[in-house]
């Protein structure tokens, strides 16, 4: 081949070669490119993802939220234990609403439909520029004692729900768990001795009182508490004196090591005394005076004192006002009650039992019709809101609990109690004289007749589930 023919050739090829690349590489810009579009396209989708996600958490967040704060209030309820399981739902709605009335919550609004036994709660703003707030929708199950919670979250335009349960139930701890519990100080003054079958179960002191410029416990003399004293106040104190005065068994200064301060308070349950009203039959006639009475009333403004020899069986029902004193030897196989205001302290209403007490349980009483009933009404001897109360004279026992504003034992006044003594009333309970207490609550009601344990809303952790819409 010519040299001419062969340079000729070789330019041939470079310019083939040259276009060859021009077309990869075009090829190449456009893969480039649409992988470039796609990178873009999948990075914005992956971005709206993730703000998404955002969203959803933030809206997850606003009902975890409000979980929270619903807990908060529905934990503060609690209700009468006498509230019959039908009315418990409509007692809650009122009493959630008249607490955010009363402590000045106006961003909660509820609503209570009694067709279909729910409570609304409206839009709760949580961060206004976000748009994030909760709602909630509180509802009764087929299950009576069982509410079911949806707290719905809101944020960006998305909802998340989260359910739970509350279920009703009573609080686990009462002053019935002492052999004396009082609101007020307690003051032991003479020859004084607290003990019980059990000392540790029975025996035991609880004392509520705020004053701390009070003694919460005062004993002077040769007085004793067998069991332990638990106090709320931790900034209490206790006056021993005498050389013998002891707590625990112990004498100063290991009396002490039986004194527990600052401990939570106890629930003090309510007495309900018209739960006993449908049980009267006769009135009290104090022109009249008889030796036996059954099922009976003292009106108001009676102010009776019995003498000689007198028996009651069944209900004695003291409506207030009332001074009642009870002289001689007063049989009673039954309840004493008085239906005087929780609240009033003022001792203006009293009970005063200067003679001998004969007890009986009421399961002593006859198996007559009038009875019938009565007979499982057990663990209660005296219950008197708004009564003040006084023990003057003997008693071998008083079969039940005794419940009182204001409560005393004086002179030679003693015996055994087959329950607790409660006073609500936020002045000393006092003992005097020679009045020896021996408590004994073995085979008693864990709750004594009459008396409502607090009814409250436990949250069920378990039951936390997120709804899928």
């Amino acid at each position: 081949m010519k040299p001419r023919d062969t340079l000729r050739a070789s330019r041939f090829t470079d310019d083939e070669r040259g276009g060859a690349a021009l077309i990869i590489s075009m090829i190449f810009v456009l893969v480039f490119s649409a992988l470039a579009v796609s990178l873009a396209t999948l990075s914005g989708a992956n971005l709206q993802i993730a703000e998404n996600q955002r969203k959803a958490d933030c809206a997850r967040a606003c009902a975890e939220s409000g979980v929270d704060v619903l807990r908060f209030w529905l934990g503060r309820i609690y209700m009468p234990g006498t509230t019959q399981p039908d009315d418990r739902f409509s007692c809650l709605a009122n009493f959630l609403q008249t607490d955010l009335a009363e402590n000045s919550i106006s961003n909660i609004a509820t609503t209570y439909n009694s067709d279909n036994s729910t409570i609304t709660i409206a839009d709760v703003v949580l961060n206004s520029s976000a748009g994030q707030f909760f709602s909630s929708q509180i509802q009764q199950t087929s299950n009576i004692d069982i509410l079911q919670m949806d707290v719905t979250g809101s944020a960006g335009g998305l909802d998340r729900i989260i359910r739970v349960n509350y279920n009703f139930g009573t609080r686990a701890h009462t002053v019935f768990d002492y052999g004396v519990a009082t609101k007020g100080a307690l003051n032991l003054h003479g020859n004084i001795e607290m003990s019980g079958a059990n000392v540790e179960l029975d025996a035991g002191v609880y004392i509520e009182t705020e004053d701390a410029n009070a003694h919460a416990l005062e004993i002077i003399g040769n007085s004793s508490i067998a069991g332990d004293v638990h106090i709320t106040n931790p900034d209490a104190t206790i006056d021993l004196q005498g050389g013998q005065a002891s707590i625990g068994g112990e004498t100063e200064p290991n009396a002490h090591d039986h004194v527990f301060k600052g401990i939570p308070p106890t629930e003090f349950p309510v007495p309900e005394p018209n739960y006993f009203r449908h049980y009267v039959q006769n009135t009290y006639d104090p022109n009249n005076v008889l030796a036996e009475y059954e099922n009976v009333i003292i009106p108001a403004g009676t102010n009776p004192i019995t003498f000689g020899n007198v028996t009651f069986r069944g209900i004695v029902f003291i409506e207030a006002p009332n001074i009642v004193t009870f002289t001689g030897n007063t049989t009673i196989t039954g309840i004493i009650v008085g239906n005087g205001d929780l609240n009033d302290n003022s001792g203006t209403n009293r009970i005063d039992f200067l003679g001998t007490i004969i007890s009986y349980p009421v399961t002593d009483l006859p198996e007559e019709t009038q009875f019938e009933q009565l007979r499982n009404e057990t663990g209660t001897f005296l219950m008197a809101p708004g009564f003040s109360v006084s023990f003057g004279g003997n008693f071998e026992t008083l079969n039940g609990a005794i419940a009182a504003n204001g409560i005393e034992f004086f002179g030679n006044a003693g015996g055994t109690i087959d329950g607790s003594v409660i006073n609500y009333s936020g002045s000393p309970m006092t003992l005097s004289g020679n009045s020896d207490l021996f408590f004994n609550r073995s085979g008693t009601e864990l709750m004594p007749a009459g008396f409502g344990p607090e009814i409250i809303l436990y949250y069920v952790p378990s039951s936390y589930s997120e709804v899928v819409l």
